[in-house]
């Protein structure tokens, strides 16, 4: 059976407009092990109306 634990909540800002339009989870096992900095994925932002680079962050509005 696997861990708990393995898996955290952070959110996702757009890097334009600074809004936070998702809520996700990742690995920290893996992400950290590989040296990876922060989750980067291109999204689409509500408030640009277009497809946009959002940012992981740890604050959750």
């Amino acid at each position: 059976m696997a861990k708990k634990g393995a898996r955290e909540i952070v959110g996702l800002v757009c890097k334009t407009c600074k809004s936070q339009n998702y809520v996700t989870t990742r690995n920290k096992v893996n992400m950290d092990a590989k040296g990876k900095g922060k989750l980067q994925i291109k999204k689409w932002c509500r408030q640009c109306r277009k497809v946009q680079l959002h940012k992981e962050t740890t604050k959750l509005k």
